[in-house]
């Protein structure tokens, strides 16, 4: 076998057949390379891998014609009907050498990323992945072109039944979504010869364990159905007895069979023991918050999606098969607008966009507009006047999850921001995650109200920057001696804040004035000013505690517990900084962040929580934040959205909603490659120019020294 392989290689490199198809691969992922990630920028390898994908079915035929049709052709083919090795062997060869053509391509791209890397951040998992995906592609066209081959001897009619086979299957997803958009037994069937699909799954960046079944199986068949072409030929009919010729034509059957068979018992796996999740920011991977009030559903949710699913958006259909998979009580159902156009009547008063979502439970539903499942940005095109806009996150889960809470939440609890002090409006980013938990929340001033609602599940003040009045105090403590509950996070400034220090002193808390300076080098990142705290364990730092995640927390004040022997009155510190912590109060005119005479030693609190008991099952309640800073989308982003966590946590315990999650957005912005003119010639030049030309002349020159001997 090895000989038999050794010999069909060498006649591909012998030859200019082999050196071109070589050449021809390398310079159409080449230029694929230069014009997507070198000339454009992206940092996704897999654009020029998908965009090269076609060349397949071009060089895959010219690859495969020769292989058994030339035997036929020069009738040697009898040589391997009557060899000693078995005409498995004979066919598993050939087909090794062709696809070691096809492998040294497929190799040498796989430097190209490595080069992106130079010029920015790339998606490695996703360009690998994309790598492997062309391969199997190839690998599993090869087979076919190799049992097409044993079909004819004329290899230009074998390479042209090749490319129309190949080029069915590359077209066999569009084919069928014309015959049906919800699909039915016919494309269920042709499904099975739906080669481009399977490939997307690759380029999309899972690892999908049927998608490598499906081509290694289909591998497997058309190599089996090579060898019954041949085996075919080596006996004859007999009309008396049962021949091997009879045994070829069942073993078919059986054989295809069991390729179905396997393929349909795969799609009944659980997709969370076969799909893995190679993107980089865990794209089609349900996060731990999702995962957990899943776990913990009893009702019934029924999401419906207003599309047919063949063809719909594959990104979002990953996504829901991982609800489903999460939990029995979740079902999935595609309704297609076509067939019932109405059907958003009973849920909506106006037609959601197609592809949208609707979440339905026995209490309520809600819908969420396509559009929604996707995050975009907006800028002005000054040369045209026009408004332009760029996908920069996917938010399905964000918005699947949030919506499934809505349906099974009895109430929507409100919190009130207060204004007219300074405060700081809180980001759209954390807005967002408001709305995501459920959370309603509306602008109050105290001055024009004669108390907090009753309605309030809590009052939130962000980062004042002006003091409290006396009777925004008096409403405020009055809230609290009836059982509120207060979040309070400060800004740094240089006004008097009298009163909002006699509300903290009320909740046995303390003010001071000025900036905290962290001296510890494990617990500030860059400046002493942008502290990495302490995390203690609470109901707060749940989602962030023992998990790996760090806190971005700059610009703190100082707070600590005034009276540490208060019975009345419990405290829980758990964000603090450590006692190499300093303050310094004239930071408005610091030239330095050393230490020095007169300023004030730590530890700081950097969150702390306030119990105080008011009467029998009636206590109030303050959590304080040494700055609201920690609380903006800037800080957010240096810690993997751990910050938005401890804000989801405390107002979610606070307006009475101890599970909320609120799912970030999952970011596209992996940022641009940064290549110059220069960088693009070269690679445009080696690519595309230098290493193809190379090849083929190689090619020449090999075939032309044989000729002559």
């Amino acid at each position: 076998m090895f000989a038999i392989y050794k010999r069909e290689l060498k006649a591909y490199l012998h030859t200019v057949i082999g050196f071109l198809i070589v050449a021809a691969n390398l310079f159409l992922i080449g230029m694929y390379f230069v014009v997507y990630n070198m000339y454009y920028d992206y940092p996704y390898f897999q654009y020029a891998i998908s965009g090269c994908s076609i060349l397949l079915i071009i060089t895959i035929p010219i690859l495969t014609m020769r292989m058994i049709a030339e035997e036929r052709k020069n009738k040697t083919d009898q040589l391997i009907l009557t060899a000693p090795v078995s005409v498995w062997k004979v066919v598993v060869a050939k087909y090794l050498a062709a696809l070691s053509v096809f492998a040294i391509p497929c190799i040498v791209s796989m430097i190209l990323p490595v080069i992106m890397s130079r010029f920015g951040s790339i998606a490695w998992g996703e360009s690998y992945l994309s790598v492997l995906g062309y391969f199997l592609f190839g690998a599993a066209g090869i087979a076919i072109g190799t049992f097409i081959s044993s079909l004819f001897e004329n290899q230009i009619i074998a390479a042209a039944i090749s490319f129309v086979a190949l080029f069915l299957g590359y077209m066999m997803s569009s084919l069928c979504s014309l015959i049906s958009q919800s699909g039915n037994i016919v494309t269920k069937i042709l499904g099975f010869y739906d080669l481009s699909s399977r490939f997307d799954a690759f380029l999309n960046g899972t690892l999908d364990l049927k998608a490598v079944l499906y081509f290694v199986s289909l591998t497997v068949l058309f190599l089996f159905l090579t060898v019954q072409s041949i085996q075919k030929r080596r006996f004859s009919v007999s009309a008396k007895r049962f021949t091997l010729t009879a045994y070829s034509a069942a073993g078919i059957v059986i054989a295809i069979a069991i390729f179905v068979f396997i393929n349909i018992g795969a799609t009944k796996v659980n997709e969370k023991y076969t799909l893995f999740d190679l993107t980089y920011n865990k794209m089609y991977t349900l996060t731990d918050e999702t995962k957990n009030f899943v776990s913990e559903i009893e009702d019934e949710i029924n999401i419906y999606v207003l599309s047919g699913e063949k063809g719909y958006d594959e990104t979002v259909s990953k996504t829901l098969r991982g609800y489903e998979s999460l939990s029995d009580k979740i079902k999935v159902s595609y309704v297609d607008p076509q067939v019932s156009p109405r059907f958003y009547a009973k849920y909506s008063t106006k037609a959601p966009s197609s592809g949208s979502i609707i979440v339905e439970s026995s209490l309520r539903s809600k819908v969420i507009d396509y559009n929604d499942l996707y995050e975009q940005s907006y800028s002005m095109d000054y040369t045209t006047y026009s408004t332009t806009s760029e996908v920069t996150g996917y938010d399905a889960e964000g918005q699947i999850t949030s919506a499934i809470d809505y349906c099974l939440s009895e109430d929507m609890p409100v919190i009130y921001f207060t204004e007219g002090h300074g405060e700081t409006a809180l980001d759209e980013a954390y807005q967002t995650a408001l709305s995501k938990a459920n959370i309603e929340y509306e602008t109050i001033n105290l001055m024009s109200v004669e108390s907090v609602p009753e309605t309030a599940a809590c009052l939130y003040i962000n980062g004042p920057t002006g003091d409290l009045s006396e009777d925004d105090l008096n409403k405020i403590i009055a809230y609290l001696d009836g059982g509120g509950k207060v979040v309070l996070t400060l800004s740094l400034t240089d006004d008097n804040l009298t009163n909002l220090d006699k509300l903290m002193n009320y909740m046995n808390l303390d003010l001071i004035p000025g900036l905290v300076l962290e001296e510890d080098a494990n617990h500030f990142y860059g400046s002493k000013m942008y502290q990495v705290p302490t995390i203690g364990y609470s109901d707060f730092t749940a989602d962030v505690y023992g998990a790996g995640y760090n806190l971005f927390v700059p610009y703190n004040m100082g707070v600590k517990v005034l009276d540490e022997s208060n019975e009345e009155i419990s405290t829980e510190i758990f964000l603090s900084s450590t006692e190499s912590a300093f303050l310094r109060e004239d930071y408005t005119s610091m030239t330095t962040e050393d230490r020095k005479e007169g300023d004030v030693e730590g530890p700081f609190a950097i969150g702390v929580n306030a119990v105080k008991s008011i009467s029998d099952g009636v206590s109030a309640e303050m959590v304080v934040y040494s700055t609201a800073t920690m609380f903006t989308e800037a800080a957010d982003s240096m810690v993997s959205n751990a910050n938005r966590k401890v804000f989801v946590s405390t107002v979610g315990r606070y307006a009475d909603k101890e599970n909320a999650v609120s799912i970030p957005v999952k970011s596209f912005d992996l940022g641009y490659l940064s290549t110059t003119t220069m960088d693009i010639l070269v690679a445009a030049a080696i690519s595309m120019i230098i290493v193809p030309i190379t090849l083929i002349v190689a090619g020449i020159v090999i075939w032309a020294r044989r000729r002559r001997l």
